[in-house]
């Protein structure tokens, strides 16, 4: 523990950690792999030569802020992100093609685990992937990712059954997306503090890119040359993106190093599976709420978006029309994304954005999208909207679990936290299945009120973790 004299001329008690964050940004010219021992106060040196034990690299690390190598990382995970994220955000491009086609006889209930497991397998597997980065880094994670994602979506292409959909596209395609998803976004982190929020935004822009243009690629390859070829052929354009990002996205080194002993596979298992549960953290409020906020806002989006293109065909409206609406989704996205990150860092505060966007959203859903939707014109103007609030949803989420975290536990904590997020998937994709299953317009009506009620419970939930961290004052956090 340290002091610090504030601008009232009080003395306030803090840790050797924050003192070093409130010291470090100054020293901007450092090498981000080193330390600067002489830059801290005498009192601070000689606090900690008393117990080095637990005074670890966390209370040396220096953010880059930028450079050229953080900008290729940045890079990186802006190229792996088009994929990972990208295939989440037009999945509705998959299911509505697959619902009126192989599976036309099945019921919309049954479908949706195929979809649910999808989300599920890309949130939980990040649980194993987190650790490993935390420990080794990002190459490992992502090659295996890769292999297991693009394999998937390859195999997907031969499917026929609601069995074989579930097997290939829901376990192994999900599982190598959430191999993907903890590398990709935590490695951004390792090389960003005061420009977090700013440059995660920037390298989760990438999940609206390829929100974009796969969409369009479907709508375009589906009729050309069927339902596999397009399938392949997202296959290995995921595939040269994956690789780029194997190639820039290299996690920086702290203290975590591994035994020199090889592993047996007891410890391995503990290890990478049952330690890696931050279950410690649901002791603070601030970080069980958050988690339960990333849970039921990501829930809302997601079950919005697999049913959003359904929903337009059933309107009336042309499979080709469905496919645009994705694309104007994920195209406000871009700047969804970009622009509350940026006012997140510099004016308004990270946890306040995400609470305005859910906000935000919910309004649209229930203004727009319940009373309107038979409105071609009113479905663009909502998919635009929506888009915009979504992107910031999206993408600031790890920003926020790594305010309330240490740096070198975010990889567990933002594990955690999408563990989470994943049973909320497996359990809200079903629910909504349910409730269109009809597919009546009454159903879907019922089902836009519960994708509002879904963002307005995140927002509470975000609210009291913000509150329990500086209460319920109008301040920028």
């Amino acid at each position: 523990m340290g002091t610090i004299n504030n601008k009232s001329g009080r003395t306030t008690t803090v840790s050797t950690y924050e003192l070093d964050q409130v010291q470090g940004h100054s020293q901007a010219q450092l090498n981000p792999f080193q330390t600067n021992h002489s830059a801290k106060p005498e009192s601070i040196r000689e606090l900690s030569n008393l117990n080095e034990e637990e005074t670890t690299a966390k209370d040396e690390i220096i953010y880059p802020e930028g450079g050229l190598q953080a900008y290729l990382v940045v890079f990186g995970s802006f190229m792996g992100l088009i994929p990972a994220f990208g295939l989440i955000n037009s999945i509705g491009a998959i299911e509505s093609y697959v619902s009126t086609h192989q599976l036309s006889q099945v019921s919309t209930s049954t479908i949706s685990w195929i979809f649910s497991l999808f989300t599920f397998m890309s949130s939980a597997a990040g649980i194993f992937s987190g650790a490993f980065f935390d420990r080794q880094g990002a190459f490992y994670p992502l090659c295996i990712g890769t292999v297991l994602f693009c394999g998937g979506l390859i195999g997907t292409a031969n499917c026929t059954t609601v069995a074989q959909f579930i097997m290939v596209f829901g376990v192994i395609c999900g599982l190598g997306n959430g191999m993907l998803i903890s590398p990709l976004v935590g490695v951004v982190a390792h090389y960003f503090d005061r420009k977090r929020a700013t440059y995660s935004s920037v390298a989760t822009t990438g999940g609206s890119v390829g929100g974009i243009i796969f969409p369009l690629i479907l709508k375009k390859l589906y009729p050309a040359v069927g339902f596999a070829w397009a399938m392949r052929a997202l296959g290995f354009i995921c595939l040269g993106l994956l690789t780029i990002a194997i190639t820039f996205a290299k996690a920086r080194k702290f203290n975590t190093e591994e035994p020199k002993e090889k592993m047996t596979w007891k410890q391995f298992i503990r290890t990478y599976f049952l330690d890696v549960f931050d279950y410690r953290g649901f002791k603070e409020t601030k970080f069980t709420f958050c988690a339960l906020g990333v849970c039921l806002s990501e829930s809302s989006l997601i079950v919005s978006s697999i049913y959003f293109p359904s929903y337009a065909i059933k309107r009336g409206f042309s499979e080709s029309t469905s496919y645009l609406l994705i694309t104007v989704v994920n195209s406000t996205g871009i700047l969804g994304r970009y622009i509350p990150g940026y006012l997140a860092d510099k004016f308004v505060g990270r946890f306040n954005i995400v609470i305005l966007m859910l906000l935000g959203c919910a309004a649209c859903s229930l203004i727009l999208w319940l009373p309107f939707g038979y409105s071609l014109p009113i479905l663009y103007v909502y998919a635009a909207l929506y888009g915009f609030f979504s992107g910031a949803i999206l993408s600031l989420p790890p920003v926020c679990c790594g305010q309330i975290s240490k740096t070198e536990e975010f990889g567990k904590r933002y594990a955690t936290t999408y563990l989470i997020t994943s049973c909320g998937f497996i359990a809200m994709i079903p629910v909504g299945g349910v409730i269109v299953d009809k597919g009546q317009i009454s159903n879907y009506n019922g089902f836009i009120g519960f994708v509002a009620a879904l963002a307005l419970s995140g927002a509470a939930c975000y609210a009291i973790s913000r509150s329990s961290v500086v209460g319920w004052k109008l301040k920028k956090f």
